[in-house]
Formats: structure tokens, C-alpha cells, sequence
């Protein structure tokens, strides 16, 4: 059985990016494994809007473990910290 990771980055809107870079400096923290994130939009009206990162997949996604959620597959654009 393999496992199904939940692409989050096309529910963000390009608006919302674009909002959440103008309100959000950019974090020069580098991202590590264990790290919690702010999510710019939850994966469902459920779940939190916080992540915690769990291995990176590429340079610029993250597979992280959403609460009330699941995991879920970050661009560095879903979230900042």
C-alpha cells in the first residue's frame, strides 16, 4: 500500500502569496526537519493552520504534518515562519 501525500501549494492563490509576502517579511531562518510553519491556507476548514516539516522533497518543497490533517506537500510559498 503506498502511502498518498496531499499536494497543498495549488490551493493558495497567487493573491494570497502575494499578500502574505507583502505582510510577512521573508524569513531568513533556514527551514530544518521539526520546524512549525504558519500555513497561509489550512488544507480544510479543519485542520490547523499551522505545519510541522518533516524532510524536505526538493529545494523548494517541504512533506510536513499538518494536525487534525495529515500530511501534506509545502511549496515554500504555502507557509512562512
Amino acid at each position: 500500500m503506498s502511502m498518498q501525500i496531499t499536494p497543498v501549494y495549488s490551493t493558495a492563490s497567487a493573491l494570497e502569496r502575494a499578500i502574505a509576502a507583502a505582510l510577512y517579511p521573508v524569513c531568513h531562518t533556514p527551514y530544518n526537519r521539526d520546524t512549525w510553519v504558519k500555513l497561509l491556507q489550512p488544507p480544510s476548514e479543519y485542520a490547523f493552520d499551522e505545519a510541522k516539516l518533516l524532510c524536505q522533497e526538493s529545494p523548494t518543497t517541504w512533506i510536513a504534518w499538518v494536525p487534525n490533517y495529515g500530511e501534506v506537500l509545502l511549496d515554500h510559498g504555502d507557509f512562512y515562519c
